[in-house]
């Protein structure tokens, strides 16, 4: 067993800060997005390649696995990192702003690479851990449907890369910087689309009843969605039904053929998430029959809930304290956003946590959001550390 002070600490990293937020300032200043991650994939690999990781290049498209063993021992950890930007235009100010508009690392995913990049520096040059490290930076994470996560396990991430555990972290608005979140169970939503057209039958708007408006369907039918969650829903659980989206007709005086509805859809538990789905679709369409209309559901199911195994959850809570203080460990509360780690963690066992990215940080997916440089150290700190701790045990 390694002595505890053998151990990755924060102060190990602190001779690397100036290079790691160069780093991150760099990824910030070209962005990519998601299936375009060409040049931070080559960026990212060139480093581990250069520090000794056996290099695995484009695996599930531009995701980039670097794999490093040390010692005889037998266990094998993943540490993930997603790497793509969203299609917005940066409104920071910053220096190092985004150089292609349009384009924005408004999620952190500069910082979280960033990160691993600074762990994967430190293991391999210290190489205190008994095992096999498995660096997952993965494209596509804001895809939505056929995400990153997911073209890399089809490209058979876990039978090329084997391993027994896996963890990774978004950064968390809100929260102070270098402070940690984390829950058991589950903690992000699962999150699905519903795509609704609504026919009936156009007309003259002085004439309504020789026509099925469907625009009049469509307004009863948000106020009847509204009661999916208050009134099928047991009240101790939790979920969201919105209405984000309605489009009908061009002019005041035609009443359209057809109308149309999205829906965004957020569950916890996967028994909930089926109850959402067959009271939608149960209701939709004997609102539109009421009316004489007819109607067409696409029910489109997106990133399922992220679920965090209570073992690994408790191993990164106790790491999270050894470097930061119990007083900056907190537990996460429910979050109704997504995030495609969900599908790794349907495979493997594992955490995903919260890392504080300053109490005034503005929101993720915001033009004026910032990753925090000071969390830097923090995040790769943990990696490193709980690296060398999971292949201790």
């Amino acid at each position: 067993m390694t002595l505890d002070n053998d151990f990755a600490r924060l102060t190990d990293f602190e001779p690397m800060k100036a290079e790691l937020i160069g780093i991150r300032q760099h990824l910030h200043a070209n962005p990519e997005l998601s299936f375009e991650e060409a040049e931070t994939a080559r960026f990212v690999a060139e480093k581990l390649d250069a520090w000794g990781y056996e290099v695995t290049r484009n695996v599930g498209g531009h995701g980039v696995v670097a794999r490093l063993t040390s010692g005889a021992g037998k266990k094998s950890i993943a540490i993930r990192a997603d790497m793509d930007a969203l299609p917005i235009l940066e409104q920071t100010g910053r220096p190092y702003a985004s150089k292609t508009p349009g384009k924005m690392h408004a999620c952190g995913h500069d910082g979280h690479t960033t990160m691993l990049l600074g762990a994967a520096e430190h293991l391999a040059r210290t190489r205190r851990f008994n095992g096999t490290v498995n660096l997952i930076f993965q494209p596509a994470e804001e895809a939505g449907v056929i995400s990153g996560a997911q073209a890399m396990i089809e490209d058979r991430l876990f039978e090329r890369f084997p391993f027994d555990a896996i963890f990774g972290l978004h950064n968390h608005p809100g929260a102070p910087e270098g402070s940690w979140l984390m829950r058991s169970g589950p903690m992000m939503a699962a999150a699905d689309t519903v795509e609704i057209t609504i026919t009936g039958k156009g007309g003259h708007a002085s004439r309504p009843h020789l026509t099925i408006d469907p625009i009049v369907v469509a307004c009863n039918l948000v106020v009847s969605l509204q009661t999916v969650v208050a009134r099928s829903i047991d009240p101790t659980q939790t979920a969201v039904v919105t209405v984000g989206s309605i489009h009908a007709g061009e002019a005041s005086n035609v009443i359209p053929e057809s109308a149309r509805m999205a829906l965004s859809v957020r569950s916890f538990d996967p028994k909930i998430r089926e109850l959402l789905e067959t009271r939608i679709r149960q209701l939709t369409q004997s609102v539109a029959e009421g009316y004489g209309a007819s109607v067409d559901i696409n029910y489109i199911r997106g990133y399922p809930v992220v679920v965090n195994s209570e073992t690994e959850t408790e191993l990164a809570r106790t790491v999270a304290e050894e470097l930061v203080g119990a007083d900056k460990v907190s537990t996460c509360n429910l979050i109704p956003g997504s995030e495609d780690f969900a599908y790794f963690l349907e495979h493997k066992p594992g955490s995903f946590l919260r890392l504080g990215n300053g109490v005034n940080s503005p929101v993720l997916h915001s033009a004026k959001y910032d990753f925090a440089d000071e969390s830097l150290t923090a995040g790769a700190a943990m990696w490193a550390r709980l690296t060398e701790r999971y292949l201790d045990a």
